[in-house]
């Protein structure tokens, strides 16, 4: 299964959101759909995760890893997971769903929090590597 996820920065936090059905926060994003290639998810994704009040450029997506885990959701489905930076500001005003229940600016100050496999083992370190957050 393909899947993507889209960073956004503010303040030097990424922003990650908690689904309704999941216990973990996650990337913004989800699944590829058949007929659409990684950044026509990740855009479609930030659309309907962030919700109608948020805008952001969709000329402003960049491809900055992949990698092969195994889905936190079942902990037995393969995915090849394909990682975007926003290189800009996310303005507007973030939406909660029937999907996702809360959004969080994540730094290493967020105690507590429980994170998706993707963020913990792959995303956050990327991100302090490269001192994108605190």
């Amino acid at each position: 299964m393909k899947v993507v996820g889209t960073m956004f920065f503010k303040d030097s936090k990424l922003l990650i959101d908690k689904p309704r059905r999941r216990s973990t926060y996650q990337m913004i994003g989800g699944k590829v759909e058949d007929d659409e290639s990684p950044i026509e998810a990740a855009i479609r994704e930030c659309h309907e995760e962030l919700g109608k009040y948020a805008d952001f450029d969709e000329k402003l997506f960049e491809l900055v890893m992949e990698f092969d885990e195994i889905a936190t959701s079942d902990g037995v489905t393969p995915i090849h997971f394909y990682v975007f930076k926003y290189n800009g500001i996310l303005n507007g005003v973030l939406d909660t769903s029937e999907e996702i229940e809360r959004f969080c600016w994540y730094d290493t100050s967020c105690a507590g929090i429980l994170l998706s496999n993707t963020l913990k083992n792959e995303v956050v370190p990327y991100c302090l590597k490269n001192n994108l957050i605190k």
